[in-house]
């Protein structure tokens, strides 16, 4: 994919990277993902400040004069349409997805069910709401899902609350771990296969797919602390035999038109061992951007530099009232 970066950095105005936020993922954003792309935007010249709405009230961007927004949170209250909204309301354009599909990406459980609807494939799964905790329901999801079984609460990120149940046992803990997290829980059937994850840049038809990335995590785990703290996960770019590379790319892009996503996202798939068949698990519409991400790793295999996606990010800001 090759993007267009005759941009002229002054044009933007003045911009406030969005990072921190209160969700559990606020450390990777406040002392991560923020603070990349606010250095990325510097080097070329952007009038960009940091801002964090957790300590400031964000009504201070329009006193501030700010001109657009790079949301870099994660999680809820920067990535499920809730800031979204309040930027719209405000008419400062800001890079992502907008209000409708951020929120409905963040509901993993609202994701699959728009998935299906458009014949996409993901795992089976029950969702057990906070009034159905009880353990004469909870020991019943094995027999509907098989085991193992993928324990994680909906409206999370980063693996916060997930777990792998691998018997009968381990169904309440985990779906207590998950409650904790969120108001429901969403269990899923397990896929033995790889792990794979697919960015996407652009909007509608002009859309792409990057380069997928096949995750090899120690012992299988890709968790909170293999995606951002280790150097022991092993990253595979350009493995794939090139009829399932295009397969999963197209899966990826059909995922992203579903839910009407813009600008830049991530989906998360699996590929099952038995068959090489992908299930997609979630799309995530304000990906990190830390040393250890996976979509500037994608993008740096197709020839895109951190600095230029984050340049290009910027450009694609806009409202959801904006039509290119």
């Amino acid at each position: 994919m090759k993007l267009d970066l005759n941009i002229d950095p002054k044009a933007f105005g003045k911009v406030a990277v969005l990072m921190g936020g209160n969700s559990a993922e606020r450390e990777v954003s406040l002392t991560m993902s923020g603070p990349g792309v606010l250095k990325a935007l510097q080097s070329f010249g952007v009038d960009a400040i940091a801002f964090d709405p957790s300590e400031r009230e964000l009504h201070e961007l329009k006193t501030l004069g700010i001109q657009r927004c790079f949301i870099a949170m994660h999680g809820r209250g920067g990535e499920d349409g809730t800031l979204q909204g309040a930027l719209e309301m405000m008419g400062i354009p800001y890079t992502g997805s907008g209000v409708m599909a951020s929120s409905i990406a963040m509901d993993k459980i609202m994701t699959k069910r728009v998935w299906l609807s458009h014949g996409l494939p993901t795992p089976r799964w029950v969702s057990l709401p906070s009034n159905a905790l009880d353990r004469h329901r909870v020991i019943t999801v094995p027999d509907e899902l098989g085991l193992p079984v993928f324990v994680k609460p909906p409206h999370e990120g980063s693996s916060h609350g997930a777990s792998k149940v691998m018997g009968y046992s381990q169904m309440q803990e985990a779906v207590e771990l998950a409650a904790r997290f969120d108001t429901e829980v969403l269990c899923e059937e397990f896929i033995e296969g790889f792990e794979l994850t697919c960015p996407i840049l652009g909007d509608g038809d002009a859309a792409e797919a990057l380069p997928v990335i096949r995750i090899e995590a120690v012992d299988g785990k890709y968790d909170y602390q293999n995606k951002y703290f280790t150097d022991s996960t092993v990253y595979h770019i350009g493995t794939l035999p090139p009829e399932q590379e295009q397969e999963v790319r197209a899966l990826a892009l059909a995922s992203y038109k579903a839910l009407g996503c813009r600008g830049w996202g991530r989906a998360d798939v699996m590929l099952r061992k038995s068959d090489n068949k992908p299930f997609l698990l979630e799309i995530n519409t304000s990906p990190g951007m830390t040393s250890h991400s996976l979509v500037p790793m994608s993008a740096k295999a197709a020839g895109i530099s951190y600095e230029q996606l984050c340049l290009w990010l910027l450009s694609r800001a806009r409202l959801d009232s904006t039509k290119d």
